[in-house]
């Protein structure tokens, strides 16, 4: 094969310095065919590729190579079997062949498959307000000095580019319900169509297709703003892409370094602080002429009016104790002594928890996300040591509130 060289030295020989064929041949030591060759193609390269490949070892085993290698594809990544495997596999059922063959087919037969099955992406275009994009991201922050791996839920309006970020010590349903009313209501209204991941705190089960049986309390969510909910296919982070590269933006430019603060409430107020300027300090990607700030001020009146505050509980059956008191997600919360030998329901906000019974409130405490709190109980005078004793058992600090002064009194007249 003629190097590259080669044909650069014949060419010039014969165009520039005007040297005869036989000059050439003796000179550089080619034939008269390869020169002529050179000169008549005008090509400044040669390459060999063969039409047709001879498989004289492979050809009887290609069903059962193919089959192989098809079932080795599908299986999982960590599950699959390198060629080496594959040959011997193959050595073990006769064949006699060597191991370059088995390993020159696996790459033909991959590089036509690859052709075959490659994935095309459109872009996509959203009219305003349209549409939303939701998705959570795991960050890691000090909170009082203490390393805590918070959630941040994540908003993001597709046409405009608006962005909105909120962090949360969990990613559970009224975690979401609160993300969605905080966003909702920075932006002062709703898109017609809400984009999610299949994440169970919406989605229950997944069907072919863009089939779902979402969960009655999202849907209920979505029903009071007026939005459609439409969850993405397995593993197609694509179909929402934007709000997949604001977990990336806002990780890279929000979070690092990393951050410092009292609590969570000092957080999320630099947050909010954060986006809006964000949004006002950069330019939209396709309307490069305004920012993204702008582009939002003129897609707000396209938005679906902002319909209040949605009533986002989790609730859950408890019992409560004999001492007045509610476990719920690890942690004791007192209620009223009436409540006493009958089940309540536990409704479970982002920031409290609310315990009613019968549709009556019968306790209403900040939650707490620790475990084992408790706060003491005041008794009053003469109460038994040991009722004190238990309030003293608590190894932190609690965030539920003392119950009321009727529920004290019952208790210590109890204990007497």
């Amino acid at each position: 094969m003629l190097v590259v060289e080669t044909i650069a030295k014949i060419r010039r020989a014969f165009f520039k310095q005007g040297k005869p064929i036989k000059a050439i041949c003796r000179e550089l030591g080619v034939s008269r065919k390869v020169v002529r060759k050179v000169i008549r193609s005008g090509a400044t390269e040669f390459r060999y590729e063969r039409e047709d490949q001879p498989l004289p070892k492979i050809g009887r085993w290609r069903e059962t190579l193919d089959q192989l290698l098809s079932e080795n594809e599908a299986k999982p990544s960590r599950e699959r079997l390198t060629l080496i495997r594959l040959f011997e596999e193959l050595r073990g059922r006769r064949y006699e062949g060597g191991y370059d063959a088995v390993r020159r087919y696996a790459r033909r037969w991959a590089k036509e498959r690859g052709q075959a099955t490659a994935a095309a992406f459109v872009p996509l275009s959203f009219a305003p307000g349209e549409a939303y994009q939701f998705d959570w991201s795991h960050e890691i922050v000090l909170l009082s000095g203490v390393t805590v791996t918070v959630k941040a839920a994540h908003v993001r309006l597709c046409h405009s580019r608006m962005l909105f970020v909120r962090a949360y010590p969990r990613e559970t349903q009224e975690m979401v319900f609160d993300a969605h009313d905080r966003a909702f209501a920075l932006f002062k209204g709703t898109c017609g169509r809400g984009i999610y991941d299949n994440m169970k705190t919406a989605v229950e089960t997944v069907f072919v297709g863009k089939d779902r049986l979402y969960n009655r309390r999202f849907l209920q969510m979505c029903s009071h703003y007026l939005v459609e909910p439409v969850a993405c296919t397995p593993a197609s982070g694509w179909e929402k892409g934007q709000v997949e590269n604001q977990v990336g933006l806002v990780r890279e430019r929000f979070f690092t370094p990393r951050l410092r603060f009292k609590n969570l409430d000092e957080l999320n107020a630099w947050l909010l602080d954060r986006c809006i300027a964000y949004a006002k300090a950069h330019r939209h990607p396709e309307f490069t002429d305004r920012t993204i700030w702008e582009v939002f001020e003129a897609e707000r009146p396209k938005l679906v009016p902002y319909a209040g505050r949605f009533d986002g509980f989790h609730a859950v059956p408890a019992s409560v104790s004999k001492t007045c008191l509610v476990r719920f997600d690890n942690n004791k919360y007192s209620v009223a002594a009436s409540a006493v030998g009958r089940p309540v329901e536990v409704q479970a906000y982002a920031d409290r928890i609310v315990i009613r019974q019968d549709g009556r409130v019968v306790g209403e405490h900040g939650r707490s996300f620790g475990r084992d709190d408790l706060r003491p109980l005041a008794l009053r005078p003469r109460a038994c040591p040991q009722a004190r004793r238990l309030a003293q058992r608590g190894t932190l600090q609690g965030l539920g509130v003392a119950s009321r002064h009727r529920t004290r009194a019952a208790q210590a007249r109890r204990c007497r």
